[in-house]
Order: structure tokens, then C-alpha cells, then sequence
């Protein structure tokens, strides 16, 4: 358009506004479509070249006007024209508004087609070479101020984003682009950020870690510097990882005990040291700090009359692993008298148990009297060879139903004595059972090959001064001093496990208060009943003629070299074990451990291998059974026609 308002003569020969506009010849006369297409052809080339002498754009570059204008053909009330042009100025509006960043017109692509006065079509992806520039864009780009044009430059044709050298006349492309095209449709701005959200149930099972994987783990919390104790359940780890989002490799690195090794040090390192605080010493306070940060190490302790009963009883659960206990304990010491005829099944369903996490150190009995000691598989290494002893009180010897059998052993450098023992019976046989007592601690002759870690206090009369940690359990057989009539009301007036009207009458609490028996040692406030006499599969008290008087007959005692050595986490009986006419006394103790000497002979893990295996091969098959079993459940269908 020249200045003065008119149309050029180039402008008027063939015209390409932009998009969605046909090119309209306004004063050549009707000719044939290839007539057209050769004139708009020149046309367009000399508008690609045309310069002016300075070599800026010459005046007769051709522009878009900055609104749609009516052709002349349609002033003569041509309606086709006036609907066409109508079209274009809605697109253009639409296109060039700030605010319709968000419609769909630039999406579709659609090379909207109308025909020239001389049958010419031609498509609205025309596309000019601006020489100033050097790039092929299509004439709508004048507009590529707007942010819809330079947001969406990814909805240009596949043509329009090829290089210049590689792109073919535009007039032949006009031609070409006839078709509908769907084009990819962009976002408009960046990408919202994605949210980071660990309660994926993708993430958590992905992450999960197999409960029979875990073992010996520390909390995470251990790394900001609290020192927590390592008996730590699966649950509890689980609850306290910072999120699901570690996998099982790294969880497995974060939280072993173990830490690497270089090669340097197991060139250097001696275990033959005989220093307690040598650097190395597989006993010592390296080692032992390891493992145990607060030099404390969990044990349970069972004691059980079992009357000699063959038939076992079908779960062991809630003897060795009540519910209402946290953690499993590190060391498991199970005493028993007038054990089963069968030892070594006794043993067995002892491991059947405890399962693959423990083995058994040691065991040995006498007579009737079986005492078993369980570790924890990765403690064995620091164990001592073991030693037992034991010490028969009957008259005739040959006879071993009463006695004590006690076995020995070095943890670190914490020397250990477990004793169960089975003293005389009868309500009024106090002497008698002060006397086993005596025999017992003169008797028993232990330590044999183990060096004494306190040599300074240890009384050749008594063995139980002869070592660091003493514990002495079983059924002593004392009585409450009160008639049967008068114990059953004083049980009934108990409030809140509250014993000490009981234990008044307690011949043991008075015997240890005088200081007849038991020198030294101590024992945990007692909230439970009494476990003697029961009726066999019942809560009721010996309903037979004799009328025995309840009484606390099965006891759990310990002695310590240092006080406060041994702290006392649980005393209690189990009372859904309803085989016996005594109901099981469980213990749970928090011992204080020292670091030990390399002098100590060492078990160099030693442990019972094939109770371990049959131990295990048992709870296998008990848990196929069990699943057999529900499957057959389920799937059995039993009808009933009438």
C-alpha cells in the first residue's frame, strides 16, 4: 500500500495477507489456474528481491495490512466474499489477542482453502524468504511480538521449521498444503513442578524389606549421635527409616553393625595381645562398644517344674516370646525340673522356636534337671568355652531328682554362672532345703579351666563368688507358712498385683532376710500368684485331697559382683502353659558387660549344628502344614441337601 491510501499495482496483482486469506486478483481479468500460479509466482519473487539503492526493504515490500480489508469484488455484493473476509478478521483477532493465549486456533493447523476469481486454490500456509533476515517464516510471524507466537513456535509445520537451503518454492507449497494437519499442542509455560510424595504405594512396595532379611540393626537416629541399643525388632526399624524412598542395598549399608576392613588391618591385627584395652583384641573395648554401645546385653531366663510330663505342650510361644515383650533378648537360659523323658526333644522344640536367629550354646543336664543356654548367632564369636558342673542332694546319689546342674561361661570379659536346682520337698522342710542350698555352693565345681576375672573376691567355699554375673533359678520348693483357707483369702484381697500380704508369709523372703540362704543375692518384687499347686489344664488350685496350700515354690534370684550390674526388665509367671501342676516364672535382665582379655579360651563358635538344622527343618514343615491346611480350608465346599 502506497502512501497515499491506494493499493500498489504489486500489491494488487496477488495478495497472501496470512493465514486463512486466499489470494484475490482485484483488476487482472479471469484466467486459467496455471495462468494464476505463474503470475502470483513472478509476482512473489520480485517482491523477495526488491531493494532499494541504500539496500534497505524497498517501499513495495509487501506487508500485511494491520487489519483485514474488503476486496473490491466483495463491495459489489458478492456474500461469498463478505463470509470469507468476515472469517478472516475473527482469526486474526483471536490470534493477536494477548489474553486468548489459551485458544485452540494455533493447535489445529488447518490450511483453510477458498478459490480465487481465477481457479486458483491456495493454501494458508504461505510462507515469505525475508531477505533481512535470511530465514523462512510464515507471514503471520509479524505478529511474533505476541507471546502466542513465540510460546507456540513449536505448532510450525514440518516445512516451515526445515532450513531455507532445504525448503522448495512457496507457491508450490501453497499448492501442496491442502490437507487438515493436527499439531502437537505445547504448554504454554514451564511445568509445574512435581510434588515429592514418599506415600506412594508404588515406593513402598518397591522399597519393602523382607522381615526375615533383618537382623542385628541400629536406628538411623544413631548417626546424630545417640547411642541406642541394638535389640531392635523389625517393626521398630521400619518406623523409624526417614522415608520408603531407600532401596534394600543402601538400607543395608546404612544400617549394618558391620564395618569394612582394610587389608592393612588384618595384616596388623593380633588376638594375642592379653590386654584389655589393646587396640584389636576381639574381646576388647573396641569390639565390645560395637556391638553393645551401652555395654549392656539382654537375658531371658525361664524356670519350669514340668512334672515329667511327656506330652509337651503344642506352642512354646508364649513361654520363650510373650506379646507384651518389645524385643527378643540376646541370650535365653531355660531351666528345667522333672524335665520330659525325651531331653533331646525338649531341645529341639526349644530351637523350633527361637528359630534361625539363635543357637544353642550349650546344654546339660542331671537327672531330671536340664539347663540350655541359646545365644543369638552373631554374639557366638565372643563366648568362652563353656563348662558345666553339677551337684546331686539325695542321700543315695544314684538317685537325680534333686541337685543342681550349673554351667559357666565368659561373655567379653563378663564371666557368667546360670544354676537351676531342685531343692527338697515338703511345707515344713525349711532345714532340709537350707541344707541343699549349702551343698550346692561347696560342691559345685566351677570355674574349671576359665580364669577368674576377679580372683580378689572369690570364696573357695562359694562358688557363686566366683564369678561376675550369678543367677540362680528353679523350683526351691519354700511355702507360704499359712493355711490354704487363709492364702485364698488373702489372693482374694489383692489389688493391682499387690503380693506383699502374701509374701509375708513367704518361708524364702524370711530365710533371705535372716541370712541363711542365698547370701548376696537378690531378687525382683513378685506380681503374680503363686504357681504351685495347679490342677493340669486349669487356673484352679489343687483341688485333690492333700489340699496343697498355693505357694511361690519356682523362683528366679541373681548376684552381682558390682552393684547395679544386673537391672530387671520383666518378673512374671506364664500362665497359659497349663501342662504342669507349676506354672512357668520368666525373667528379663539388663546385665552390664566388660571389656575382656585375649587370654580368655575362646569357643571359636561352637554350637550345636544338627539341632540347629532339625530345629529348623521342623518349623518349615510346621509352616507348610499350616498353609495346607488353610488352603484346603478355602477351597472345601461341603453341601447340604435336605
Amino acid at each position: 500500500m502506497t502512501e497515499d491510501g491506494e493499493d500498489s499495482p504489486l500489491h494488487q496483482s496477488c495478495e497472501a495477507p496470512g493465514r486463512g486469506v486466499s489470494v484475490v486478483s482485484d483488476n487482472t481479468p479471469p484466467k486459467t489456474s496455471l495462468e494464476d500460479a505463474k503470475v502470483c509466482k513472478e509476482n512473489i519473487a520480485l517482491k523477495l528481491t526488491a531493494r532499494n539503492a541504500d539496500g534497505d526493504i524497498s517501499p513495495y515490500q509487501p506487508r500485511p495490512p494491520s487489519l483485514p480489508r474488503l476486496s473490491k469484488s466483495s463491495k459489489s455484493g458478492s456474500v461469498e466474499e463478505t463470509v470469507r473476509t468476515r472469517r478472516l478478521r475473527n482469526s486474526q483477532e483471536s490470534l493477536s489477542d494477548l489474553a486468548e493465549t489459551g485458544s485452540s486456533t494455533d493447535s489445529l493447523k488447518e490450511d483453510q482453502t477458498v478459490p480465487a476469481p481465477g481457479g486458483l486454490v491456495l493454501s494458508s500456509a504461505a510462507t515469505i524468504r525475508n531477505d533481512q533476515d535470511s530465514n523462512v517464516r510464515p507471514l503471520s510471524a509479524v505478529t511474533r511480538g505476541s507471546p502466542v507466537f513465540r510460546d507456540r513456535g513449536s505448532s510450525l509445520s514440518e516445512y516451515e521449521r526445515r532450513p531455507p537451503s532445504q525448503q522448495s518454492d512457496p507457491a508450490d507449497h501453497w499448492a501442496r498444503s491442502t490437507k487438515v494437519r493436527l499439531s502437537p499442542v505445547q504448554p504454554t509455560g514451564p511445568l509445574p513442578a512435581l510434588e515429592k510424595s514418599f506415600a506412594s504405594a508404588t515406593l513402598r512396595a518397591a522399597n519393602r524389606i523382607d522381615r526375615d532379611c533383618l537382623d542385628y540393626a541400629v536406628l538411623a537416629r544413631e548417626k546424630l549421635g545417640e547411642r541406642l541399643h541394638r535389640n531392635l525388632s523389625d517393626s521398630r526399624l521400619l518406623e523409624n527409616m526417614g522415608s520408603d524412598s531407600a532401596s534394600v542395598n543402601s538400607m543395608r549399608s546404612t544400617y549394618s553393625v558391620l564395618s569394612p576392613i582394610r587389608p592393612q588391618d588384618v595384616r596388623n591385627r593380633s588376638f594375642l595381645e592379653g590386654s584389655v584395652l589393646g587396640s584389636g583384641a576381639l574381646l576388647g573395648a573396641e569390639e565390645l562398644d560395637r556391638y553393645f554401645p551401652d555395654r549392656r546385653v539382654g537375658i531371658f531366663i525361664a524356670t519350669w517344674n514340668m512334672q515329667g510330663e511327656k506330652g509337651l505342650p503344642a506352642n512354646l510361644d508364649d513361654l520363650l516370646l510373650p506379646t507384651d515383650s518389645e524385643f527378643a533378648q540376646d541370650f535365653y537360659i531355660v531351666g528345667v525340673q522333672e524335665g520330659c523323658p525325651d531331653r533331646r526333644e525338649w531341645e529341639t522344640r526349644l530351637q523350633e522356636t527361637l528359630g534361625p536367629y539363635y543357637v544353642m550354646l550349650y546344654a546339660a543336664s542331671h537327672g531330671v534337671l536340664y539347663l540350655t543356654v541359646f545365644v543369638r548367632r552373631d554374639l557366638i564369636w565372643f563366648c568362652s568355652e563353656v563348662e558345666h558342673a553339677t551337684v546331686t542332694t539325695r542321700i543315695i546319689s544314684q538317685i537325680k531328682t534333686k541337685g543342681a546342674v550349673g554351667i559357666a561361661f565368659t561373655f567379653f570379659g563378663t564371666s557368667f554362672l546360670f544354676i537351676t536346682s531342685h531343692f527338697t520337698s515338703g511345707d515344713s522342710k525349711v532345714y532340709e532345703r537350707i541344707l541343699d542350698y549349702n551343698k550346692i555352693i561347696e560342691a559345685l565345681a566351677l570355674p574349671k579351666g576359665l580364669p577368674d576375672t576377679n580372683p580378689y573376691r572369690s570364696t573357695p567355699s562359694d562358688v557363686t563368688t566366683r564369678f561376675d554375673q550369678v543367677f540362680w533359678f528353679g523350683d526351691f520348693n519354700f511355702r507360704l507358712s499359712k493355711d490354704r483357707v487363709d492364702v485364698e483369702t488373702i489372693m482374694n484381697r489383692t489389688v493391682s498385683g499387690d503380693m506383699g500380704p502374701l509374701l509375708e508369709h513367704d518361708q524364702l523372703s524370711k530365710e533371705m532376710n535372716d541370712g541363711s540362704i542365698f547370701k548376696g543375692f537378690q531378687e525382683a518384687p513378685i506380681n503374680f500368684l503363686p504357681t504351685y499347686k495347679f490342677d493340669i489344664g486349669c487356673d484352679i488350685y489343687d483341688t485333690t485331697s492333700k489340699q496343697r496350700t498355693p505357694s511361690y515354690t519356682d523362683r528366679i534370684l541373681f548376684r552381682n559382683r558390682q552393684a547395679d550390674d544386673i537391672k530387671v526388665g520383666k518378673y512374671t509367671s506364664c500362665s497359659s502353659i497349663k501342662t504342669s501342676d507349676h506354672r512357668p516364672v520368666i525373667g528379663v535382665f539388663q546385665v552390664k558387660l566388660r571389656p575382656g582379655r585375649d587370654n580368655i579360651p575362646l569357643g571359636a563358635g561352637q554350637f550345636d549344628r544338627g539341632l540347629y538344622l532339625e530345629g529348623i527343618r521342623r518349623r518349615i514343615t510346621r509352616e507348610l502344614k499350616r498353609r495346607e491346611a488353610m488352603k484346603n480350608q478355602s477351597s472345601s465346599t461341603i453341601c447340604a441337601i435336605s
